[in-house]
């Protein structure tokens, strides 16, 4: 079979929406049936209502998100210039203002030098901010499966499914970088915290996808498009990676025997929900596990699987399982008096933190 010439719009996550709901009403009726408690996989009203949400948000978030962040991209808007200046005219204007440090610990610091670290400080999160929005708009505005396609270095793929098995391999390991990025970098875990953020574990859980990754800049998935990998099929393949780590996030399933050794399961996605130490930041996988064996991210499932974050929020406000990270990170960056500690905060790990000066070694990094 040749090439299709003809571009597929179908977007599968969406198509896959009655899917969603019978699957959910099956594993709901099947845990029912176990005494109350029994499992984290059982459904919770105020829980499940809140990853509905949640999924809702993050379908609609890209598609409004180019509008209102327009005035921000170089690319499109003569604005993002003005942005871009404003951001590096902050920046230096924290680095002026900022108080010298005396080299003798014993000097007192004048209320006038903690005012001034202060408005420093301010205009420090400022310059940040808007530096942020603009790279991030450019980048996602530029690094797209549509323009990198223009680069590629095979014409095309005489077989469709040949076309789409690069295709799929190719998208997932891109999204196991991006995956592990999201856990390793805290400017990224800010956005990505939303799946992570419920006690419980069940298909609704797959639904509380982020809704500022239109924020995240990442490793483009367009690259795969470089290899000759029209962007419609490219999308397919989105399409089937987001199906297949839909139907993982359940107990009801408990193990795929030896096709694990290849297979993103279950067994091995929940430990990747698990805010146990041993499982923090493991099994990173889409749809293959084997990139985690690989690079040496992988962690069977051998003990019981406390999901959620290692701090809980203790809410199913979406307000605050969207925002309650940003808002510590934007605490902590504010807090920061240079932009070392600044840049450590955004691009270290989760649970960061500066070394106390009376301390010579740095402290653990926990989430």
């Amino acid at each position: 079979m040749t090439t299709k010439s003809k571009k597929s719009s179908v977007d599968l996550t969406v198509v896959a929406v009655p899917f969603y709901f019978l699957t959910m009403w099956w594993e709901y009726r099947t845990l029912a049936r176990l005494p109350k408690g029994s499992t984290a996989g059982q459904y919770e009203s105020r829980d499940t209502r809140s990853s509905l949400l949640m999924g809702q948000l993050s379908l609609i978030t890209p598609l409004i998100a180019p509008r209102l962040l327009r005035w921000a991209n170089p690319s499109r808007s003569k604005s993002a210039k003005w942005v871009a200046v404003m951001s590096v005219l902050l920046g230096l204007s924290a680095s002026l203002l900022r108080p010298r440090r005396s080299a003798d610990a014993a000097v007192e610091i004048t209320p006038q030098a903690t005012k001034q670290q202060a408005v420093s400080n301010r205009l420090a999160l400022g310059s940040i901010i808007a530096a942020w929005l603009v790279l991030v708009t450019w980048w996602n505005s530029v690094f797209t499966a549509r323009n990198l396609h223009r680069f590629r270095i095979k014409r095309r793929f005489r077989h469709y499914s040949v076309e789409l098995i690069v295709a799929l391999v190719g998208w997932d390991f891109i999204y196991y970088w991006n995956h592990r990025l999201m856990h390793t970098v805290r400017a990224l875990w800010a956005m990505h915290v939303v799946h992570h953020s419920s006690e419980r574990y069940n298909l609704s859980t797959a639904l509380r996808q982020p809704v500022a990754e239109p924020l995240a800049a990442v490793i483009p998935y367009g690259l795969v498009s470089v290899i000759g990998v029209r962007p419609s099929t490219l999308n397919t393949a989105r399409g089937i990676n987001l199906l297949w780590q839909f139907w993982i996030h359940t107990e009801t399933v408990r193990s795929l025997g030896s096709s694990e050794a290849v297979l993103n399961s279950p067994s091995a996605h929940r430990v990747h929900h698990g805010s146990n130490g041993r499982y923090l930041d493991k099994n990173h996988g889409g749809i293959f596990i084997v990139w985690d064996r690989l690079f040496g991210s992988y962690e069977k499932e051998d003990e019981a699987v406390i999901y959620g974050l290692t701090k809980n929020i203790n809410s199913f406000s979406p307000w605050v399982i969207v925002s309650h990270e940003y808002q510590a990170l934007g605490h902590d960056v504010l807090a920061a008096n240079d932009w070392s500690t600044r840049a450590s905060h955004l691009f270290r790990p989760p649970g960061w933190k500066p070394v106390p000066a009376s301390l010579g070694a740095p402290l653990p990094v926990l989430r």
